[in-house]
Order: C-alpha cells, then structure tokens, then sequence
C-alpha cells in the first residue's frame, strides 16, 4: 500500500472506531466523548501553529470564545438559525485571527507568547465588561428550540446525545482530513521549514510571514469552528472559555498527545480527559495524581504519545 493510501486508511479507521462508539458506548462516555471530539478539534487547530509552525501561543482560548460567542450571540439576539450562526462564528473567527496575526507576527519567541496572551486577555475582559450582551461571568443558555436545524428530512435536534455525538465526530472528522492535506501539502512542508530555520526558508526565496499568517488564519477559523460547535451543541457560552485555563489546555493536549501529529491532539485530549475523570472518583487531590502521571508521561514519552510512537516504531506517521 502506498504511504498516502496507508495515511488515509489509519485516520479512516480511527474515525470508524469513534463512530462504533457512538453505538456502544454508556451515556456517561458518551455525553463525555462529544466533548472532548470538540475539544480535540479545538487542539488540532492549535496543533497547527504551534506543532508545525513553531509559534507558541498563549491566546487561542481567544478564537475559542470568537466562535462561542459569534454563534451564541448571533442566535440569542440576532435571531439566527444554527447554519447562519455557524458561518458567522466561523467569520469572525478568521477575521480576528488575521488582525492578531498582523500585529503579532512582527514578534518571535517569548514576545509572540506575550503579545498573544495580552490579545487573549482583552477578549476576555470584553466578554466580561459588556456584560448586558454576553451575559459576563454567568454566560448565557441557548434555549432547546434554538439548537435546532430544519432540513429537507426534517428537524435535526441537537439536543439529542445520539445527534450531537454525530455532528461533533463530522466536525472532528473534516477538521482531521483538512489537517491531513494540510501537513502533506507543500504549504505544510514549508511551515515546518519555518519552524526549523526561518532564516535559511527565508534565503530560499518563501514569504515566511504570509505562510505564517495563514497558518494562523487557518488555526483561528478552525478553534472558532470548534467554539462555536460546543456552544451550540452543550447549550452554554461563558467566559471562563476566553480565560488563559483555555490557552494552556490545547497546548498541555498537543504536547500529551505528540506535537506535529494529526492524531496527537485527539489522543492527548482524550489521556488528560480520563485521567482526570479517574483520578477524581477516588480522591479529592486528584489534581496530584494528575501531577505525577504527566511527570512521568513526559519522563518516559518525551515527545508524547504519538509523537514517541512515530519516532521509536512508526516513522511514516504525519
């Protein structure tokens, strides 16, 4: 089997697996993997600044709570339908990732992290001062008849656990085989030059701001997707999603799972999901468990899950 086919057929089958869950999971795991498809989604369209283009960023909790709010906002007071609400979310997602990237791309390293974190936080704190609109610190509830869609066959209930464990998977699904073609392509090639040596990609003759630039744009559409999904799907947009806790999760994912892996964020995700989930039905200092085994897993798998995986035993994966 060709090495793209082979590619292909692993992340099909791994869709396939999470869509044999939808069937036979308890509703607990069930209610449980809807989020966290989401929220894998949401550390894919980290994975891809930071693990292919070396930009670390702390204000991705930002694009999040764009796309939460585009969509929430745009229902509760705009009187939109979901797929208008969507689109919407989606657009302001891109447009403020491209007036973030334009100003804080003139920096690199730690004045990238900085600049990015302080853009986070004034989104943050926006959400918070108008509160009459966003509903500040206790957020706002979308209403049952809100979340759902009118189609051709009918009316699509996103408050339905079967329904909203799809529509998450389909978001997680298109997201990962965008991500795929992304990191293959040669635009993807180019990113990970950057990333290694901006200087020398630069002598080569690529514009290394505008692939970064885009990657952010593209990073931004993708968390505001996700964002915007979990709003609609869970019921709730609140501020703490804008709230730096939502900046260091993705890239705590994206480092469990392996950095520059299409399937490290979902298998960090997942891995932190649980082990607190465990951790915390036997004990009240779960957090300490949770401590120790992240200590051990980075003593152990220096490059993550996946990332390990790739690098001891199975090279070809993206």
């Amino acid at each position: 089997m060709k090495a793209g086919a082979r590619l292909y057929a692993l992340h099909g089958a791994v869709i396939a697996v999470l869509l044999a869950l939808n069937f036979l999971l308890p509703a607990y795991h069930h209610g449980l993997m809807a989020r966290i498809l989401v929220l894998a989604t949401f550390a894919m369209g980290y994975n891809l600044t930071f693990g292919y283009g070396g930009l670390l960023s702390l204000g991705h909790a930002m694009f999040f709570a764009t796309g939460l709010y585009g969509a929430g906002l745009s229902i509760q007071h705009l009187g939109f339908g979901v797929p208008e609400a969507f689109l919407a979310a989606l657009a302001c997602g891109a447009l403020l990732a491209l007036i973030v990237g334009v100003l804080a791309l003139r920096t690199t390293g730690v004045a990238f992290m900085i600049v990015t974190l302080m853009f986070s936080q004034a989104v943050h704190l926006a959400i918070i001062y108008f509160s009459a609109f966003t509903g500040g610190d206790q957020g706002l509830m979308l209403r049952p008849q809100q979340r759902r869609v009118e189609t051709v066959l009918g009316t699509l209930n996103l408050t339905d656990p079967n329904t909203r464990y799809l529509v998450a998977l389909a978001l997680f699904t298109v997201v990962l085989f965008l991500m795929l073609a992304l990191v293959r392509s040669g635009f993807g090639r180019v990113l990970v030059a950057i990333r290694e040596n901006e200087e020398r990609t630069r002598m080569l003759g690529y514009d290394t701001f505008s692939s970064r630039l885009a990657a952010l744009v593209v990073s931004g559409t993708v968390c505001a997707a996700a964002g915007a999904t979990y709003g609609i799907l869970f019921g709730y947009v609140g501020a703490n999603f804008a709230s730096v806790h939502y900046s260091i999760l993705p890239l705590l994912w994206v480092l469990l799972g392996g950095a520059a892996t299409t399937l490290g964020p979902l298998f960090g995700t997942v891995f932190m999901y649980y082990v607190v989930d465990i951790a915390s039905g036997y004990t009240s200092a779960y957090m300490l468990v949770v401590g120790i085994v992240l200590i051990l897993l980075v003593l152990f798998f220096r490059k993550g899950l996946l990332g390990t995986v790739r690098e001891r035993w199975l090279r070809w994966l993206p």
